[in-house]
């Protein structure tokens, strides 16, 4: 299929190339650094050979999230938007941009996204995950309270949030103690970025700002295949709701989120992803640099989906949530 559109997919500065060593192996880094560095090249010729049109770019993780100094934070970001801005005017035809946000500073990231949405012409923000600030030890999710304005103004410019993964700080690893095989991609990533997932379903979030709309990669994080015992858990004992939101965990995720087909390549997961949410809330990625466009390209192209589904999923869906 030619025309795909993908929204998961990462480039570096200098100050935040270091922040994807060690996710692949050593022997890989000097290929992987350049991949990341690289945006007018290399991936452009990937992306013709596989027939994608268009990538929507964003920074590598967890860069910003783990500057537990806020104003170090807000610079990077800063620096990084600017930059990718700089890049998408060169080709916007074939990129444009979605936004690193400063969360340690709820006011700040705020009006970093309205200057990436308004001025810089983004079409939306990826975040890496919970942020840590003022020292390594301290993570806030963005369900906490000092963040509802932030959300506000998110539903407000009516642009997506892609909640992006990152591992769990090393004090809350230790589940994962030697075996570092689990961090990553591997599990950890997933778990995570599930569990924040959640968070924001139960936090009520969406009884607030029911037009938000937020973006899990990797098919939804493990998510689409466990969202009936998330709500049906033990149902014969009649226990009572014992969280804030109003209703079921469901009705958020088949209306407040899209999924995308980034790292995860497998058509039985498709499938389930389309039974759970809906071919309208699944769009195409390929997560490069860190997975191959062919891989990605390849597959979705031959997988055993309708034609029509295949068109949405490959390229209108994207289209039209990021109104391209």
């Amino acid at each position: 299929m030619d025309g795909k559109i993908g929204l998961e997919e990462h480039f570096a500065i200098p100050e935040t190339l270091s922040d994807s060593a060690g996710f692949l192996p050593d022997e890989s880094w000097q290929e992987l650094s350049k991949r990341l560095l690289d945006i007018h090249e290399g991936r452009l010729r990937q992306m013709d050979e596989h027939g994608m049109e268009m990538m929507l770019l964003s920074l590598n993780a967890p860069a910003v999230q783990a500057i537990h100094e806020t104003s170090k934070a807000c610079e990077i970001a800063t620096r990084a938007n600017d930059f990718l801005a700089e890049q998408v005017a060169k080709r916007p035809d074939r990129f444009q941009g979605l936004a690193a946000l400063p969360l340690q500073d709820p006011d700040r990231a705020t009006r970093e996204l309205e200057r990436c949405i308004k001025d810089l012409g983004f079409r939306g923000a990826l975040v890496n995950g919970f942020s840590q600030v003022d020292r390594p030890d301290n993570v806030v999710y963005y369900d906490a309270p000092q963040f509802d304005s932030f959300w506000k103004t998110v539903q407000e410019l009516d642009v997506p949030f892609y909640l992006h993964p990152r591992n769990p700080i090393p004090a809350w690893a230790q589940i994962y103690e030697g075996h570092p095989w689990l961090l990553g991609p591997t599990w950890a990533f997933g778990q995570e970025t599930a569990v924040h997932a959640l968070r924001l379903m139960g936090s009520g979030l969406f009884d607030r700002y029911p037009r938000l709309k937020i973006i899990l990669g990797h098919m939804g994080e493990g998510l689409p295949y466990s969202m009936w015992r998330i709500d049906n858990r033990n149902g014969w004992t009649k226990a009572p709701k014992s969280y804030p939101a109003k209703r079921n965990f469901a009705e958020y995720f088949q209306e407040n989120f899209y999924l995308t087909t980034s790292g995860n390549f497998r058509t039985q997961t498709l499938i389930d992803a389309i039974l759970e949410i809906g071919a309208d809330r699944i769009l195409f990625s390929t997560d490069w640099p860190f997975e191959n466009v062919d891989h990605a390209a390849n597959w979705f192209d031959a997988t055993s989906i309708s034609e029509a589904d295949r068109l949405k999923i490959g390229r209108t869906n994207a289209v039209d949530l990021f109104k391209l």
